[in-house]
């Protein structure tokens, strides 16, 4: 069923009246973590995904511009046929319904994540750190992003109040760690939702409008260490490894694989606590619950980062005794028996 708002009834009348489409079948194409609906069309013709991006909540300006530069970088991103940026509206290639997630197994995983790593090593190599336009990763925003587990997690969906001295501490030490390394290009959700499978020049890829300078290993861990699927963890050193390599080679990386492994374990740690908060607000503010089920597997990274180092240790204790207990008693009441 289509949503019957103002804002499908604005959408309609972009698409027939302006761009004089004739609109066979429409239809809900995937759901969001944000703001922003997608529909995809039919003509007689063809296909296509609209983008409803709301102005009051969302942008479409970075979307078509980072577009443009991924493009240039030979990264498969969405063609845009028609913008209305004004209202909000795109008109968009339609990559299909099946990504990364539907199809990973272990025997697809290994030509998948080849053609992901590919397409990752392009962005990271093909743009320019210097000219992209895009924001850097800085020191305020990596800390914003860590209050979001503090406040939407800890405090408002369990109620917890973590030692500020141990809050600071951690928060520290990742922010630390993520601004000393080498900066590439960054995409932000690079996961199994936003990889898109097509019959060329695959993988398509979405979601990338939060683009930013940042650090080298962001990317790969999103990918390696994904919130919605999980690998052993031989076969993630083993991925990790291997593109340490290919980075070493193209010179973008000087550093010995310890120190690179330090960076991508600690860069997951920030990564997926931001997720957590992101998760908790998605179920408080948004209604979006389905999310919460997501949280004990990206909970779980959390902690085995933590055992590995020790000046985390304390942190650790700290979710094992306090947040993991609480956190099963709170799923037990949301959760359907």
């Amino acid at each position: 069923m289509m949503p019957e708002d103002l804002r499908t009834i604005a959408m309609f009348d972009w698409l027939e009246n302006d761009l004089l489409l004739t609109i066979k079948h429409c239809e809900p194409a995937s759901s969001d973590a944000s703001f922003r609906r997608y529909f995809r069309i039919k003509t007689p013709d063809a296909q296509f995904i609209v983008m409803d991006a709301p102005p009051s909540q969302e942008n479409t300006e970075p979307f078509v511009r980072i577009s443009q530069l991924l493009t240039q970088s030979k990264v498969n991103v969405p063609h845009i046929f028609q913008q209305n940026q004004a209202q909000g509206f795109l008109l968009l290639e339609d990559f299909g319904n099946q990504c990364f997630l539907d199809q990973l197994t272990v025997d697809t995983v290994g030509k998948l994540y080849q053609s992901a790593f590919d397409s990752l090593f392009r962005l990271q190599t093909l743009t320019s750190v210097e000219n992209s336009g895009l924001p850097h990763y800085d020191e305020a925003l990596l800390h914003r992003e860590l209050v979001i587990f503090d406040d939407w997690f800890l405090g408002q969906l369990l109620d917890l109040q973590i030692p500020a001295l141990m809050w600071k501490t951690v928060s520290d030490l990742l922010v630390a760690s993520a601004l000393e390394q080498p900066c590439v290009c960054v995409h932000r959700d690079y996961h199994s939702r936003n990889l898109m499978i097509l019959d060329n020049d695959s993988p398509g890829v979405i979601d990338f409008q939060d683009a930013v300078i940042g650090p080298v290993t962001y990317d790969l861990v999103s990918l390696l260490r994904d919130c919605y699927i999980a690998w052993p963890e031989q076969q993630v050193e083993h991925w990790r490894a291997r593109y340490f390599e290919r980075l070493h080679d193209a010179g973008l990386i000087q550093c010995s694989p310890a120190q690179f492994k330090r960076w991508f374990d600690l860069m997951g740690l920030q990564r997926h606590l931001k997720a957590i908060g992101i998760f908790s607000r998605l179920h408080l503010r948004d209604g979006k619950s389905s999310y919460l089920g997501d949280i004990p597997r990206t909970l779980n990274y959390v902690m085995t980062v933590c055992e590995n180092y020790p000046e985390l240790a304390g942190f650790n204790e700290f979710l094992r005794d306090q947040v993991l207990p609480v956190l099963r008693v709170v799923e037990a009441s949301i959760t359907p028996p």
